[in-house]
């Protein structure tokens, strides 16, 4: 089974050589976390198509142009409009062969009606599936998370958690992988740093 990088190292070590094609990965992650450095590393490792539901395009731009480490030249395509579950399905619909998709964030498509997401994921997994892509849809966890987020949780191959926690002056990230098709879930949390790339967190933890 052929596996496509993440851009991350560790991560890619971890998973046995990265994710495998074709799959649908949910990047679950609080608010006010660092996550948006997964989606920027993501870029670097091939052709990339990004959605954004929340952010404009030139956001979105502007946001890569200022990260300090490598990005790639993604596209940028904004569907925060009338019927943006719609337009992504247009836009998936006409993904190359081994691209990247990123949505961000995803909640605005989990607030449709489910039959309506459930088709629309549906058809995301088999253009994932034909083409040998890789999609990460990125969900904000916290009080107001969609009703179909457990809809997109089970139809995900790949589910990352990254739980974020302040104590004082320290912040801990930990990303869990507790569901993996195709592969093995890990058994333990990875300690993440999160400042301009993500990187291992090699600080010992204190009991």
């Amino acid at each position: 089974m052929s596996r496509l990088a993440t851009g991350i190292d560790v991560l890619d070590r971890q998973l046995g050589g990265g994710i495998p094609a074709g799959s649908v990965v949910l990047l679950a992650a609080d608010p006010a976390s660092q996550s948006e450095l997964f989606l920027n590393e993501l870029t670097t490792t091939r052709g990339t198509l990004w959605i954004t539901t929340l952010r404009s395009e030139v956001a979105v731009s502007d946001a890569l142009d200022r990260c300090m480490s490598p990005t790639g030249n993604p596209t940028i395509r904004d569907v925060g409009g009338d019927a943006p579950l719609d337009t992504a399905n247009k836009l998936v619909r006409d993904l190359p062969e081994g691209a990247n998709l990123i949505i961000d964030v995803v909640d605005i498509l989990e607030r449709n009606e489910a039959p309506r997401y459930r088709k629309f994921l549906n058809g995301l997994q088999t253009h994932m599936v034909n083409t040998r892509g890789l999609t990460i849809l990125h969900g904000l966890k916290g009080e107001s998370v969609p009703q179909n987020r457990d809809l997109t949780e089970h139809m995900a191959d790949i589910v990352f958690d990254l739980d974020t926690k302040i104590a004082g002056s320290e912040i801990e990230n930990r990303l869990a992988v507790p569901k993996f098709r195709g592969g093995q879930a890990l058994n333990e949390t990875i300690k993440l740093r999160l400042a301009d790339q993500v990187t291992v967190d090699t600080s010992r933890d204190i009991a």
